[in-house]
């Protein structure tokens, strides 16, 4: 039986806080949806995998690219989960599976066991979940809070993903399906008069919502990394010019930076201090000024690639502090856009990444107007 795989990564997760969609965000120095990635695509039973993703996370699934080495198609989703899922299924619809696994992508604790499972029981049933029993009292509450009766847990589970399916039923089930979004494709199938037989779940297989749920899953996966620091400095010699580039942002204050690439000398001190967590050598080495190919480059494709280096290494940024020194040009107008590009550039919410200025009161290159210095201090997770 060949079984491919849709994940649905196309919602906002707004609930989960972070800033990002929680899918994209870091998770013990990985990915959630790296994570999830490695759990399906990594499979034997699984032939493919197609990921349901927000156009407009073009730039965040092009990073989890760079962090995992899984082969993974992406396909548009739509408003609802329901949409995004029927566009998932038309997307392997050209070499249709005999089964397909729906996995949510914020489900990064997914084991190959509970896939055996599932695959397993696929070989008698059309249609299989896994479920969990309810461990607590359960009640039936009203719109005003009130208790308007007990439930009885015996008969109620808990639903979890991958749901899975053979493809021709859950196919036709969702052409069946008259309009509006169902919870789950279980639902999809009792929509279309089917049944969906249950086999045992995970608990670790929890679905990370609120922000509670991703410190639980940091706790769990905290004695499986390390954490790691990386330092970085770089100087560069002022002169006048339209514009400078510092921390990714274009500053026009008649000033620029004198260097072989864009002279980002705030970029140049984080791509050193991230090659530094991944035990990767400094950016000389990588990028060598004498190369001709670098002159007038853009820093962001300096840390990029240092980003790279240190995904391949198991690891991931989780903070950054930078400090600019300078009598001039003045940082505090610029701060805040450096702080949201840096973070965009690290996959990080702004609240991970700080941007500080500082002068050497008139001493030195940087007090007489001359140059402007960048530190930085990169603390990354090694799994």
């Amino acid at each position: 039986m060949t079984i491919d795989a849709i994940i649905v990564a196309a919602g906002r997760g707004e609930r989960a806080g972070g800033g990002i969609p929680k899918q994209f965000r870091s998770l013990a120095g990985r990915s959630v949806l790296a994570r999830t990635l490695d759990a399906l695509a990594g499979h034997a039973a699984i032939r493919r995998v197609v990921v349901v993703v927000n156009p407009q996370d073009t730039d965040h699934v092009d990073a989890v690219r760079r962090e995992t080495a899984r082969d993974f198609a992406t396909v548009p989703g739509g408003a609802t989960r329901t949409d995004s899922v029927r566009a998932g299924l038309a997307a392997l619809a050209g070499d249709a599976p005999d089964a397909v696994m729906i996995h949510d992508a914020a489900r990064p604790f997914l084991s190959s066991a509970l896939i055996d499972r599932l695959a397993g029981a696929l070989v008698r049933h059309e249609a299989v979940i896994p479920a969990l029993p309810a461990t607590d009292a359960l009640m039936r509450v009203m719109t005003d809070g009130m208790i308007a009766e007990p439930v009885d847990r015996a008969v109620v589970r808990a639903a979890q993903t991958p749901q899975a399916f053979r493809f021709d039923t859950l196919g036709a089930a969702y052409a069946r399906l008259d309009g509006g979004g169902l919870a789950d494709d279980a639902a999809v199938i009792l929509a279309a008069g089917g049944q969906v037989h249950t086999v045992e779940g995970d608990a670790d297989n929890f679905k990370l919502t609120m922000p509670a749920d991703f410190r639980r899953a940091e706790a769990m996966l905290m004695g499986e990394t390390i954490t790691v620091s990386g330092q970085g400095f770089d100087v560069h010699r002022l002169e006048p010019a339209d514009t400078m580039w510092l921390c990714g942002v274009e500053l026009h204050e008649g000033l620029g930076l004198v260097g072989h690439s864009d002279a980002d000398a705030g970029l140049h001190a984080v791509t050193d201090a991230v090659l530094g967590c991944a035990g990767a050598g400094d950016i000389g080495q990588h990028f060598p000024p004498s190369d001709p190919k670098w002159k007038g480059a853009a820093s962001d494709a300096f840390l990029l690639h240092a980003l790279d280096l240190l995904h391949e290494a198991g690891g991931q940024v989780i903070h950054a502090d930078v400090t600019l020194i300078a009598e001039r040009p003045k940082i505090g107008p610029y701060r805040a856009a450096m702080r949201t590009r840096l973070a965009q550039l690290l996959r990080l919410d702004p609240k991970r990444v700080n941007i500080k200025a500082t002068t050497t009161e008139k001493l030195g290159f940087t007090g007489r107007g001359e140059g402007l210095a960048a530190q930085a201090i990169v603390t990354a997770r090694l799994s």
